[in-house]
């Protein structure tokens, strides 16, 4: 005797989904510290390709002062915003001092 009650439906299948962006790695970040004139320590985690305008401005919000009156150095050297720690060569624990402008100088 044949059954005459309809068959259940299949479960769907889920098939994987492309992922869309790789998955961020260790290797995509480095830890820095900006050391303040007052030799304050601030860490930051970013990502090797990002300007590191992004972490000038966040110091500056952290620390209460404005981005045109702190110069940031790195051994010693000048550095600017369009900079990215990929290009200066930081790796994990590296520091880059923060130091306020100072107009004169001379006697």
């Amino acid at each position: 005797m044949a059954d005459d009650a309809p068959n259940p439906p299949a479960a769907p299948v889920a098939e994987p989904k492309p992922d869309l962006k790789p998955e961020a790695t260790s290797d995509d970040h480095v830890n820095l510290k900006v050391v303040g004139p007052d030799g304050s320590e601030i860490m930051f985690k970013i990502k090797r390709k990002t300007k590191l305008s992004k972490l000038m401005q966040a110091y500056c919000n952290r620390s209460g002062q404005t981005l045109g009156s702190v110069r940031f150095l790195v051994d010693g050297q000048r550095i600017t915003g369009d900079n990215t720690p990929l290009e200066l060569d930081l790796e994990d624990g590296d520091s880059i001092d923060a130091m306020m402008e100072q107009v004169g100088g001379s006697l």
